[in-house]
């Protein structure tokens, strides 16, 4: 699978550097506070409750390290997003802002795109230490580029009240709304959080224009894929929305019948120099942008036009002895897929190229009857196409 040299610019890069310059503490100080940042989003998130934001070795090690990845995980879904419909403005609403994390991956791309439209984005964050970080970055930002018509304003709030969204509400509908990495961590002591992030997410929709988009992002975890997969649920049987991407359908997610699974993407990608000097003190390999997302509408459009012999690929492609095989899921649930070597031809050769996240087509499945009992596993045999629509 080709590297994605991910487009978070160096003038954005730049300027998250210049916002710590100064602070006090080490190279190996800074590598081992990435660390315990990391504990805390991985196997210690009771420590969320505490925003990790107003401590400053915190804040600079989410800066200097998690910020560059995380916008390029966003800007990876804005180019994911459906081409835009023609307009004098892009409206973008960033909830759980941090230190501007979607504002300055909308920004960036909009700079880097050369788009012929305002941009107006809004966020919205518990943390006045956030906002104002967040206003930091998108001035220096804005100032080295030269932007003139890129407005950024701010409204501190907690995404668990109301008072947010009666503000927010009288500023009308938005092109797009961004939930980055913070679905997962409110409303963790009701009573069913996933009926309030649900309730959340359906707020959202109500705010999006006709042909707008919310886009969801969580960590690549199960617990947090797994709750992001429920909401999906939850709002489908509702018929709030419909899923653009990534799913192939609009059923119940399969991934959620066993226990054990879950949903998520990962692409191989080159990081910056900043995160691979991290990398190197903390022995982490960041060579991989891991995450779980929803790009959802209410206009029914969809990423690709959608049949039973359209799937995702949702593993790894597996090389084992004489064959390979991969996980697919689309309307008929998710299913494993291989191709024994000996039966590789020019017509299926595109099987060799998949990878996590691919868009294929396959001309038709063979599942084989053995001792009376019809295999689970699913068959490409030499004379079957196969192609891949769109790559990850």
């Amino acid at each position: 699978m080709q590297r994605l040299n991910v487009p978070v610019s160096q003038r954005l890069l730049d300027a998250i550097q210049a916002s710590v310059e100064g602070a006090s503490g080490s190279t190996a100080q800074l590598a081992q506070t990435v660390s315990e940042l990391s504990r805390i989003f991985t196997k210690e998130r009771d420590r969320l409750r505490v925003s990790y934001l107003d401590n400053s070795q915190l804040g600079r090690a989410y800066l200097q390290y998690f910020l560059p990845v995380n916008l390029a995980k966003i800007q990876l879904l804005l180019n994911e997003m459906p081409t835009r419909e023609e307009g004098e403005s892009f409206s973008v609403l960033d909830l759980g802002s941090g230190p501007g994390t979607g504002a300055l991956a909308a920004l960036d791309w909009w700079q880097q795109q050369a788009l012929p439209y305002a941009l107006s984005v809004t966020a919205v964050d518990g943390s006045n230490a956030a906002l104002s970080q967040a206003r930091q970055l998108w001035d220096r930002y804005c100032q080295a580029a030269g932007v003139g018509t890129a407005r950024l304003q701010a409204y501190e709030g907690d995404l668990e009240g109301g008072a947010w969204l009666e503000w927010v509400k009288q500023l009308g509908h938005f092109d797009l709304i961004i939930v980055a990495n913070c679905l997962n961590e409110i409303y963790a002591d009701a009573k069913d959080p996933i009926e309030m992030r649900s309730g959340l997410v359906t707020e959202c929709v109500s705010l999006l224009s006709p042909h707008g988009t919310v886009m969801i992002v969580e960590p690549a975890l199960r617990e947090t894929s797994r709750g992001l997969l429920q909401v999906r649920d939850r709002l489908l049987q509702e018929n709030r929305c419909n899923v653009y991407s990534p799913c192939l359908h609009e059923n119940d997610c399969p991934a959620m019948i066993n226990p054990h699974d879950w949903c998520h993407e990962e692409r191989i990608w080159d990081p910056p120099a900043v995160i691979q000097e991290i990398d190197e003190q903390v022995g982490f390999i960041k060579d991989a942008l891991k995450f779980s997302y929803l790009l959802l509408r209410k206009d029914g459009k969809t990423i690709v036009e959608r049949g039973p012999d359209v799937y995702r690929v949702v593993s790894e492609l597996r090389e084992m002895k004489g064959e390979k095989r991969a996980w697919l899921c689309n309307e008929q649930g998710r299913q494993e897929v291989g191709r024994q070597d000996r039966l590789a031809s020019n017509q299926n050769q595109a099987f060799d190229q998949w990878h996590r996240g691919a868009l294929v087509q396959i001309e038709k499945v063979v599942h084989k009857e053995r001792g009376g009992k019809v295999s689970t596993l699913g068959r490409i045999e030499q004379d079957v196409a196969v192609r891949i629509i769109r790559p990850a």
